[in-house]
């Protein structure tokens, strides 16, 4: 059980940081990686990630911090909030085809790819994906039980709404009126119970 704690915190701690650099690298700058072209973002972006992946890998264990122990509660926690991090992937996935999920429609030069998804899960919350991702990251910091994953948990919750909103601003930029009125009927995050 000590390995797989390990081995999840440093997953955790070496994974999840660069992933949500790459949206604060894009989304705040679409126009300027529109110029680039879609093919060498990826190939740029890619190469960067890789390269901070292998970089934390070497102080993986500065980064996971305190093994706080394997504690039966915070794993059956965990267990419990894979459940519906799950459950939300599962309904996410029927609408965000993974071109959508890795960004290929902010990259189309023209700044105009993609429909807006507001059918299935996200007639009922507009950032299923985002939802999902802190829910599992607290999954996992709590079946770890490792200080630096708690950290992560943490900061992945103001990370996450930065990157939403950049991602709403350039939904609008997009959308424009459409998706300013599904803004105005459709929660960000907690889905409202309809009247």
């Amino acid at each position: 059980m000590e390995t797989a704690r390990y081995a999840v915190a440093v997953l955790l701690v070496i994974t999840l940081p660069p992933a949500l650099g790459w949206w604060f690298v894009v989304h705040p700058f679409v126009d300027f990686w529109r110029k680039v072209g879609m093919s060498i973002t990826y190939v740029m972006m890619t190469v960067l990630y890789v390269a901070v992946v292998v970089a934390l890998l070497q102080i993986r264990d500065a980064l996971v911090l305190t093994d706080l122990g394997t504690n039966w509660i915070t794993v059956g926690v965990g267990g419990t909030l894979v459940l519906p991090a799950i459950w939300i992937a599962v309904r996410r996935a029927k609408q965000l085809a993974f071109a959508i999920l890795v960004g290929v429609p902010e990259l189309e030069a023209d700044g105009q790819g993609g429909k807006l998804l507001n059918e299935g899960i996200y007639s009922v919350i507009r950032n299923p994906r985002y939802v999902e991702i802190v829910i599992g990251v607290w999954a996992y910091a709590l079946f770890a039980n490792y200080v630096g994953g708690y950290v992560i948990a943490l900061v992945t919750v103001p990370g996450v709404h930065a990157i939403v909103w950049f991602e709403e601003r350039e939904l609008s930029r997009r959308f424009g009126a459409e998706y300013d009125a599904y803004c105005a009927s459709v929660p960000r995050y907690i889905p409202m119970r309809r009247t």
